[in-house]
């Protein structure tokens, strides 16, 4: 059976016991001071011990209660959960009629023994044998009484402050699994937080050594796009350097041949074209020559 279950049924079982007690005592506190008025008899427990009883059962019903209202929530089954919850809502009512009882029984209890009093001073103004006895037991145990009572309180002040720390200790317990459950859902999450920091850690490292094989491609190619371009002009310049020298050259030539053939006659086509001859064209100083790149 599971643990809860068992809890809520011995909690049940001291509830009953409590009550049945409970009730015993204000009961008792109901017909106190009625055994004096007929047969001379005195209570077995003073009025002050008999309310201090009653209210020691009521501590313990009230945490009853209180255990029962933290056990309903961890049942097991959602039908054993409303009818515990059911019980609680009965348990809170019995608990209020109690108190209720509790104070109409020292009403009555107050009543029974004004009536007794009243009695016993007939009884002593009336004298007799029976007025010597009573007095002498009375003187007897007033001393007596007093001790007795006085001690009864102190035991039932520490069984007082006993529940309070049982109360306090209980408390301290819940706030404890409440906090128990927050440190496990923190650590939960901190354990989700650090598998995404590591990813990121490892995607971070990833992009890095990429920028720097990117930066290495880059450099590389620029300058092999340099070193193409400086290679490109400087072959580029080497030519237009030969162009303007042949073409000076030629310019140069024509020039002379110009100012020295100025008046000859036109050699034959057959020896302007010879094999091992240059032919000779005549062009006009005035006219633009152009550099055919």
């Amino acid at each position: 059976m599971d643990e809860v279950v068992v809890e809520v049924e011995k909690t049940k079982r001291e509830w009953e016991e409590a009550y049945e007690k409970t009730i015993g005592h204000i009961i008792s506190i109901q017909q106190y001071g009625k055994s004096r008025r007929g047969d001379g008899g005195e209570e077995k427990f003073s009025l002050q011990r008999l309310n201090g009883l009653a209210q020691d059962g009521l501590s313990l019903l009230n945490s009853l209660q209180f255990n029962l209202d933290l056990l309903a929530p961890q049942l097991p089954s959602d039908d054993q959960v409303q009818s515990t919850q059911s019980l609680l809502e009965t348990w809170k009512n019995q608990y209020h009629s109690l108190r209720v009882n509790l104070r109409s029984a020292n009403l009555q209890a107050k009543d029974n023994m004004r009536k007794a009093a009243q009695e016993e001073r007939e009884l002593l103004l009336g004298g007799g044998t029976e007025s010597t006895v009573l007095r002498r037991k009375r003187q007897a145990n007033a001393g007596v009484t007093s001790d007795a009572e006085s001690i009864t309180e102190s035991l039932r002040h520490s069984r007082q402050l006993m529940v309070q720390e049982v109360e306090r200790s209980t408390n301290t317990l819940v706030a404890f699994d409440e906090s128990t459950g927050v440190l496990k859902k923190a650590e939960s999450e901190y354990k989700g937080h650090r598998s995404l920091l590591s990813r990121t850690r490892n995607l971070l490292s990833t992009m890095q050594r990429q920028d720097v094989i990117d930066r290495i491609i880059l450099i590389v190619g620029f300058s092999l796009f340099v070193f193409a371009v400086v290679y490109v002009v400087s072959k580029r310049i080497g030519i237009l350097k030969l162009q303007r020298m042949a073409t000076a050259a030629i310019k140069a030539q024509l020039a002379g041949k110009a100012a020295n053939g100025v008046g000859d006659d036109v050699m034959p086509l057959g020896q302007q074209f010879d094999g091992n001859t240059v032919p000779t064209v005549n062009i006009p100083l005035q006219q633009r020559m152009h550099d055919e790149l």
